[in-house]
């Protein structure tokens, strides 16, 4: 089984959305662009917050399982995958990548 290589590409956030529906909380996030977590086959890396695990898990699972061109042909790396968490109102972009096994 592949480990997998996680990076943060992109962090959005949408005030306007927080303010009109959200309500208030003390912390969010703790992700940075640039960041980096290797996954062990599918096991969730620690530091990485539980619903972005959700949103990209079942593409670790195939990558990290041997499969590729997931969307038929859209990444230039036929053994990565770009996904975002279902956070509605800060979601961030990850790019999932099969590493391989000598790395």
């Amino acid at each position: 089984m592949r480990r997998c290589r996680i990076t943060v590409m992109r962090m959005a956030r949408y005030d306007d959305l927080i303010a009109q529906y959200e309500n208030p909380i003390q912390h969010a996030c703790d992700l940075r662009e640039g960041q980096v977590f290797i996954t062990q086959g599918w096991q969730r890396s620690e530091g990485l917050c539980l619903s972005a695990w959700e949103s990209m898990s079942p593409f670790v699972l195939a990558l990290s399982h041997g499969g590729e061109d997931l969307y038929d042909g859209w990444m230039k790396n036929k053994k990565s995958a770009m996904i975002s968490c279902d956070d509605g109102f800060r979601p961030v972009s990850f790019l999932i990548e099969a590493l391989e096994e000598t790395e």
